[in-house]
């Protein structure tokens, strides 16, 4: 039997990409008839084709109908998946969306390794669900999925999108939530204002240190010195402040880029005998249940987690039903005032 006449072998155009050597994206395009193609490209990925035995398999698939399932695409490591709460919250909004519809929500982690891309491409082009709802998504080498022949959603805007205004995305205010939790500080009188920002190869990260950078600049301030960076979780927050309060040992308040990172701030802090508030206000990010229980409870920016999950699901279900295009929303955030800040 070849490759093209077993069900479980059969070549994706994933595989017709790799042997032309050319992107996914560029191989849709051949495949899909656009005029933009050199012909040289075409020839290759059209010789590949034929010599894999691809065939395309959309007309098929829309025979035998829906396959019933969503993907949630998770682009982080496993242990971070877990030991973040912001990826079970949104899993949680976007299940109970899918229940009613009577769907069901299939998981799908995406490591960052060199060659991350090919197998969560392979599998949402060969025919197991009906769309994807894509999360935690990092820059510098984007999860190019626009040419899918299924509708994709992303929690947050993609921060390398090729085609703007094709990508549909739900989003929240990362930049006026980051302004409101400084100029807080700004308006109790703290006068040396430090931020550990998010990953900058993510829009939340990229947002939320701008929303800091306005504020600090409308108060006449802009030291770079009190900058420094995590990625989203404690123990990243912990070791950024040891950093900070090395080179600026005089800092007042700190606006984290999430709870996580504000959780392992505080943990910094109190092994460097500064107390919080008192010594240094701290601000989160997130609004996630564990702020609640830090000693004292803490201050933070809420972002409607689970109802970007049940807004994205409900993006994806109207593309589905034959929606005119993608849509973006961008969804409000709360300053949430409790102790420590």
């Amino acid at each position: 039997m070849s490759i093209a006449e077993s069900p479980e072998l059969r070549p994706t155009l994933a595989d017709v990409a790799r042997a032309a050597g050319v992107s996914t994206a560029t191989a849709s395009r051949v495949l899909n008839g656009f005029p933009r193609v050199r012909p040289k490209t075409r020839n290759q990925v059209e010789s590949a084709m034929s010599a894999l035995g691809y065939a395309r398999q959309r007309a098929a698939r829309a025979t035998a109908g829906r396959t019933g399932s969503v993907a949630l695409v998770v682009c982080e490591e496993v242990l971070r998946l877990f030991a973040d709460p912001y990826f079970a919250r949104i899993s949680a909004g976007a299940g109970r969306e899918l229940t009613e519809a009577g769907l069901q929500l299939v998981l799908l982690t995406v490591p960052a390794t060199e060659n991350y891309q090919a197998p969560v491409v392979r599998y949402l082009d060969g025919g197991h669900v009906d769309g994807a709802l894509v999360v935690g998504m990092h820059g510098r080498r984007p999860l190019d999925l626009g040419w899918l022949g299924i509708p994709v959603v992303f929690g947050g805007r993609p921060v390398c999108a090729r085609e703007p205004g094709r990508s549909c995305y739900v989003d929240v205010d990362n930049r006026g939530g980051a302004q409101r939790a400084t100029q807080r500080f700004l308006d109790a009188g703290r006068r040396t204002v430090a931020t550990i920002a998010g990953p900058q190869d993510m829009t939340a990260g990229v947002d939320r240190l701008l929303g800091y950078r306005q504020a600090v600049a409308g108060a006449g301030h802009g030291d770079r010195g009190l900058v420094v960076f995590g990625d989203f979780g404690q123990a990243s927050g912990e070791h950024a402040t040891a950093r900070l309060l090395d080179r600026r040992p005089n800092v007042d308040a700190i606006f984290a880029a999430s709870d996580m990172m504000a959780v392992g701030a505080m943990r910094a802090l109190r092994r460097a005998g500064r107390r919080v508030p008192g010594d240094v206000a701290v601000i989160g990010f997130d609004d996630l249940p564990i702020g609640r229980r830090t000693d004292p409870p803490l201050t933070t920016v809420r972002q409607p987690i689970e109802e970007m999950g049940a807004r994205m699901t409900g993006e994806l279900l109207a593309m589905l039903g034959g929606s005119a295009g993608p849509r973006c929303a961008v969804l409000d955030t709360e300053l949430v005032a409790r102790i420590s800040g």
